[in-house]
């Protein structure tokens, strides 16, 4: 097999992240943020409605694996709940207000993010010689942020959210586009992920070879689906990448 490009999950595969959306500070935050833009809202209805507008969208959606876009989701609460000092704010602020909640909602359920052990020794030695991109489920609000803030967005082009595209991982188009992006056709592709159903299940639908990362997250096992090779160590992956260009 003649390696051209590698594909990355994100979270999981590349960071180490931990959050929780249902801690009541999150929305106590929002609350708060929300009220300087003369919205007063308990936190427990802002809880209530942003789940409630995820749900909508979700249901309206159609797709098998739907995705919500959560800046639209907190313009839809903007624009419900405005009132005439919302109104009277700058048209500027007005437009990026549902971005800053967005970022903030992310901020205030983060409890951790940092690189796995390995990634970026590994991403930078691998650099050079392979097309590096990659793939998450998650929001444009802050994937790239996140991968900017641990050090690693530089490394590929491009990056794939799926809140850009209204589907999430395993449907195959999510993969299609990043295969796409980077003018490859799947056997020359290695996926990398650490869920066993949305990566490697994925992207074996699509024709790709697949490294499974056995991280701290994910799907472990997933009946009928078995990865190419399995790493335990980031640092593992030049050993799995030779091992395919061997075959």
């Amino acid at each position: 097999m003649i390696v051209k490009g590698i594909l990355f999950d994100i979270n999981g595969t590349l960071t180490d992240i931990r959050t929780n959306e249902w801690h009541d500070d999150v929305y106590r935050v929002i609350s708060n943020l929300l009220a300087y833009q003369g919205i007063a809202l308990n936190p427990n209805v802002v809880k209530y409605l942003y789940f409630q507008a995820i749900k909508e969208q979700r249901a309206a959606n159609g797709d098998r694996h739907p995705e919500f876009d959560a800046i639209a989701v907190f313009r839809e609460i903007v624009n419900q709940h405005a009132t005439d000092f919302t109104r009277a704010l700058p048209a500027e602020k007005l437009e990026q207000l549902p971005l800053l909640l967005a970022e903030t909602y992310r901020a205030a359920s983060r409890f951790q993010l940092q690189a796995y052990p390995g990634v970026e020794e590994t991403v930078r030695q691998l650099h050079g010689s392979y097309r590096l991109a990659a793939i998450s489920d998650g929001q444009t609000a802050y994937a790239v942020p996140e991968l900017y803030a641990v050090g690693l967005a530089g490394f590929f082009d491009p990056i794939i959210v799926s809140g850009n595209f209204g589907y999430r991982k395993p449907d195959p188009r999510l993969f299609v586009n990043a295969l796409t992006a980077m003018e490859l056709e799947p056997p020359e592709v290695l996926f990398v992920g650490n869920d066993m159903y949305r990566d490697v299940y994925g992207a074996q639908r699509v024709g790709m070879k697949t490294v499974f990362f056995k991280s701290n997250q994910g799907t472990q096992e997933k009946e009928g689906v078995k990865p190419d090779y399995i790493i335990y160590n980031f640092s593992e992956l030049p050993n799995a990448i030779r091992f395919f260009e061997t075959q």
